[in-house]
Protein backbone atom coordinates (compact mmCIF):
# COMPACT_ATOMS: atom_id res chain seq x y z
CA UNK A 1 0.00 0.00 0.00
CA UNK A 2 1.47 3.49 -1.17
CA UNK A 3 1.66 6.31 1.40
CA UNK A 4 -0.99 8.79 1.75
CA UNK A 5 0.73 11.91 0.18
CA UNK A 6 1.56 9.49 -3.00
CA UNK A 7 -1.65 8.67 -3.33
CA UNK A 8 -2.70 12.04 -3.25
CA UNK A 9 -0.07 13.22 -5.91
CA UNK A 10 -1.67 10.62 -8.21
CA UNK A 11 -4.99 11.42 -7.45
CA UNK A 12 -3.89 15.04 -8.38
CA UNK A 13 -2.13 13.96 -11.52
CA UNK A 14 -5.04 12.41 -12.45
CA UNK A 15 -7.58 15.08 -11.95
CA UNK A 16 -5.69 17.23 -13.55
CA UNK A 17 -4.90 15.32 -16.53
CA UNK A 18 -9.18 15.02 -17.34
CA UNK A 19 -9.07 18.93 -16.56
CA UNK A 20 -6.56 19.20 -19.48
CA UNK A 21 -8.49 16.62 -21.72
CA UNK A 22 -11.65 18.62 -20.97
CA UNK A 23 -10.06 22.09 -21.73
CA UNK A 24 -9.03 21.19 -24.86
CA UNK A 25 -12.87 19.80 -25.61
CA UNK A 26 -13.44 23.25 -24.56
CA UNK A 27 -11.68 24.68 -26.77
CA UNK A 28 -12.50 22.29 -30.04
CA UNK A 29 -16.26 22.90 -29.15
CA UNK A 30 -16.15 26.77 -29.14
CA UNK A 31 -13.99 27.03 -32.20
CA UNK A 32 -16.97 24.78 -34.02
CA UNK A 33 -19.77 27.01 -32.17
CA UNK A 34 -18.12 30.04 -33.85
CA UNK A 35 -17.51 28.42 -37.12
CA UNK A 36 -21.23 28.10 -37.46
CA UNK A 37 -22.23 31.08 -36.07
CA UNK A 38 -19.57 32.94 -38.65
CA UNK A 39 -21.66 31.57 -41.29
CA UNK A 40 -24.93 32.69 -39.94
CA UNK A 41 -23.10 36.00 -39.74
CA UNK A 42 -22.44 35.79 -43.06
CA UNK A 43 -25.67 34.79 -43.54
CA UNK A 44 -27.37 37.65 -42.11
CA UNK A 45 -25.10 40.52 -43.76
CA UNK A 46 -25.98 38.78 -47.00
CA UNK A 47 -29.46 39.00 -46.41
CA UNK A 48 -29.28 42.68 -44.45
CA UNK A 49 -30.33 40.70 -41.01
CA UNK A 50 -29.78 42.79 -37.77
CA UNK A 51 -26.62 41.20 -35.72
CA UNK A 52 -28.14 40.36 -32.81
CA UNK A 53 -31.54 38.29 -32.28
CA UNK A 54 -32.78 39.08 -29.23
CA UNK A 55 -35.58 36.55 -29.01
CA UNK A 56 -33.10 34.02 -29.96
CA UNK A 57 -30.62 35.21 -26.91
CA UNK A 58 -33.43 35.10 -24.73
CA UNK A 59 -34.30 31.45 -25.26
CA UNK A 60 -30.54 30.11 -25.42
CA UNK A 61 -29.68 32.13 -22.26
CA UNK A 62 -33.64 30.10 -20.57
CA UNK A 63 -32.38 26.60 -22.00
CA UNK A 64 -28.64 27.24 -20.49
CA UNK A 65 -29.65 27.97 -17.71
CA UNK A 66 -32.11 24.95 -17.43
CA UNK A 67 -29.22 22.74 -18.76
CA UNK A 68 -26.98 24.27 -16.18
CA UNK A 69 -29.21 23.07 -13.40
CA UNK A 70 -29.85 19.58 -14.92
CA UNK A 71 -25.74 19.39 -14.79
CA UNK A 72 -25.26 20.78 -11.27
CA UNK A 73 -23.20 23.90 -12.41
CA UNK A 74 -24.43 27.31 -10.95
CA UNK A 75 -27.31 28.31 -13.39
CA UNK A 76 -25.60 32.28 -12.83
CA UNK A 77 -22.29 31.08 -14.16
CA UNK A 78 -23.70 29.25 -17.25
CA UNK A 79 -25.79 32.59 -18.11
CA UNK A 80 -22.24 34.99 -17.79
CA UNK A 81 -20.52 32.56 -19.29
CA UNK A 82 -23.20 32.62 -22.87
CA UNK A 83 -23.72 36.47 -22.23
CA UNK A 84 -20.14 36.68 -22.91
CA UNK A 85 -20.68 33.90 -25.98
CA UNK A 86 -23.23 35.75 -27.26
CA UNK A 87 -21.49 39.44 -27.00
CA UNK A 88 -18.75 38.24 -28.95
CA UNK A 89 -20.76 36.56 -31.71
CA UNK A 90 -22.74 39.84 -31.98
CA UNK A 91 -19.39 41.63 -32.25
CA UNK A 92 -18.25 39.31 -35.26
CA UNK A 93 -22.20 39.35 -36.82
CA UNK A 94 -21.22 43.47 -36.94
CA UNK A 95 -17.99 43.11 -38.67
CA UNK A 96 -19.48 41.12 -41.56
CA UNK A 97 -22.40 43.95 -41.91
CA UNK A 98 -19.44 46.52 -42.74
Amino acid sequence: MSDPVTRAAALLADHRASIDRLDAVLVYTLAERFSHTQAVGVLKAEHDLPPSDPNREANQIARLEKLAVEAGLDPDFAKKFLAFIIEEVIQHHKQHQS
